[in-house]
């Protein structure tokens, strides 16, 4: 049996690459779910959540990322995730991640709007603090 050629996985900020990668699997938050993308997926386009994403590479423990929202693009055996907040579970701190939850949990919930707010942050902090390093 011929090995087999992994996928190729970007995660990509407005500032920076965060993540370049062979993987395995990959695993992402879409709108509407988790998506799973192994080698010789059919092209996709979609629209991401906020949560963890999980890339299974070669060799090695899988690498943890925090995305917030975005899209992302899976076509020829490579995933691209296009997101304005992304970081590597070892960039993020557990301590900050606690006091993120703790201040999302203060704001306040007066209008629809706010309420929609303070949701979106508790739903961050909590991603964040679910990979944070100890």
């Amino acid at each position: 049996m011929a090995k087999e050629a992994p996928l190729d996985c970007s995660v990509i900020t407005p500032e920076k690459q965060v993540l370049s990668a062979s993987a395995n699997a990959v695993v992402f938050p879409a709108h509407d779910g988790l998506v799973g993308i192994l080698k010789d997926r059919a092209p996709l386009l979609c629209e991401l959540g906020t949560g963890v994403m999980r890339v299974d590479v070669p060799n090695g423990p899988a690498k943890q990322v925090y995305i917030d929202a975005g899209f992302a693009q899976v076509l020829d055996n490579h995933v691209t995730i296009l997101t304005e907040r992304a970081a590597l579970a070892e960039d993020i701190q557990r301590s900050e991640a606690q006091r993120a939850l703790e201040e999302a949990e203060r704001m306040p919930a007066g209008d629809e709007a706010a309420i929609a707010a303070r949701q979106k942050a508790i739903e961050r902090a909590k991603a964040q603090l679910s990979i944070a390093q100890k």
